[in-house]
């Protein structure tokens, strides 16, 4: 998984730099996602799944530097992974494994009271999807997109991510600031939309987790 190789390069590169945290800083997060999960053929003639409720974790890093001109940059990632209550000698009738990231280069327009960035990023997911126990695809998606918005499409396909959060800092060091958060996260997933193949996946649910910054 190379998301999560750069992922642990850049807590890496943050520790090494943490000295020098006036010229880059770090911000890194994870958190605890407890979500329900559907997934849909709305071409489909036989029954629609049923997935039971799971949950995963996820991680965020950002890299951000008083550089003039050259943009920040931050990773999120997700594994979600899902399967039915139907069972046929111990085989799932419908199972899914994907991994979700977004790639992003932005720049800091606001940083007090009310933040804004902006730039550009890429979303990109992957993994398989199994469904009516032989039925397998494969997906591999990236898509460009501004990062002021929570919603991308390419062709056929469209991903929609939201989520609000509050967040509490219980250390507040010139070194270094640690908080707790906890909110609720809505991801819709469409594929191949029109198509006889058409697939629609949505994960919501509450999370809580950890942010530091350095």
């Amino acid at each position: 998984m190379q998301s999560l190789k750069l992922f642990c390069f850049i807590l890496g590169l943050g520790a090494v730099s943490s000295a020098q945290a006036d010229f880059i800083g770090v911000k890194a997060g994870i958190d605890y996602w407890n979500y329900s999960a559907d997934l849909s053929n709305p071409a489909s003639a036989l029954p629609q799944a049923q997935l039971e409720d799971d949950h995963g974790m996820s991680f965020s890093v950002a890299v951000e530097h008083p550089i003039p001109f050259l943009p920040n940059a931050k990773i999120k990632h997700t594994n979600l992974q899902a399967e039915s209550n139907q069972s046929l000698a111990g085989v799932k009738s419908h199972q899914l494994d994907l991994d979700y990231s977004d790639f992003i280069l932005y720049y800091e327009i606001l940083d007090n009271v009310v933040s804004a960035d902006v730039g550009l990023g890429a979303k990109l997911l992957n993994g398989k999807i199994q469904q009516n126990f032989t039925q397998n695809t494969e997906v591999n998606w990236i898509v460009y997109y501004p990062i002021e918005k929570c919603f991308a499409k390419l062709t056929d396909s469209q991903v929609s991510d939201a989520q609000v959060e509050l967040k509490y800092d219980f250390v507040d060091t010139l070194l270094v600031d640690v908080g707790a958060k906890a909110g609720y996260r809505i991801l819709d997933i469409q594929l191949e939309e029109g198509s006889d193949q058409e697939t629609k996946l949505k994960f919501k649910g509450p999370y809580i987790g950890l942010e530091a910054h350095f």
